[in-house]
């Protein structure tokens, strides 16, 4: 089990230190004009890496990795949600410089998250990694939030002309759904979500910090 565990941390580390690395050479060589491409260039790396952090919810409900089971299926809903049913299916999203912020927030908490979870599964532990790990989510997740409603929001009257996913629900009583509300909805959701893991975040992070101050006291 420690041996998947950690090839699964390395395989996550691997493919969001290529996204990270990607975009800064990227914007270095050619400026602004590597932010409109930015999807198409990371995107199927994006979208892979997203998809195999499904399998940490059977982590956790199997008890290889030590963390709330609320809490990252929140974080992975939204990515999921913001990336496959928003980013993905509106080409005219996928240009905006809001995209290029979101993947540079998300692969920047998830280069230093994995780094932690691979030396972690071999019994390695820095302080200053771990002091970052449980502290760089307090500012950035926030962010990240805030970049997931901003291209939620632009992509609505993207929506509203497609009429993309909006359908008519085949019940006794024809219910007809109209996606944009949905996706109002959504941010909504999204905010309120945000808050509970922040709390959540900041309480762990709490926690790390008295049980460091205990063993320095002790020792």
């Amino acid at each position: 089990m420690n041996t998947y565990i950690f090839s699964y941390y390395l395989i996550q580390f691997c493919g969001h230190s290529w996204i990270f690395t990607n975009m800064i050479i990227r914007f270095l060589s050619f400026g602004e004009d590597s932010v409109a491409d930015t999807f198409y260039s990371i995107g199927l790396v994006m979208r892979i890496c997203q998809s195999l952090s499904i399998l940490e919810l059977l982590h956790i409900w199997l008890g290889l990795e030590e963390a709330l089971f609320p809490p990252r299926l929140l974080q992975i809903t939204e990515r999921i949600i913001t990336l496959f049913v928003v980013i993905a299916s509106q080409e005219e999203v996928q240009g905006k410089y809001i995209v290029c912020i979101l993947f540079f927030l998300w692969s920047f908490i998830d280069v230093v998250r994995y780094t932690y979870g691979m030396l972690g599964a071999t019994g390695i532990y820095f302080r200053g990694l771990t002091w970052l790990h449980y502290t760089l989510w307090i500012p950035l997740y926030p962010l990240s939030v805030l970049a997931q409603a901003f291209v939620i929001y632009q992509s609505l009257p993207l929506f509203e002309t497609s009429g993309t996913y909006s359908a008519q629900l085949p019940f006794p009583v024809a219910i007809p759904v109209y996606f944009p509300y949905v996706l109002k909805i959504y941010m909504a959701i999204l905010f309120g979500g945000a808050y509970f893991i922040v709390r959540y975040l900041y309480s762990e992070r709490k926690a790390l910090l008295e049980s460091c101050t205990i063993k320095t006291k002790r020792s």
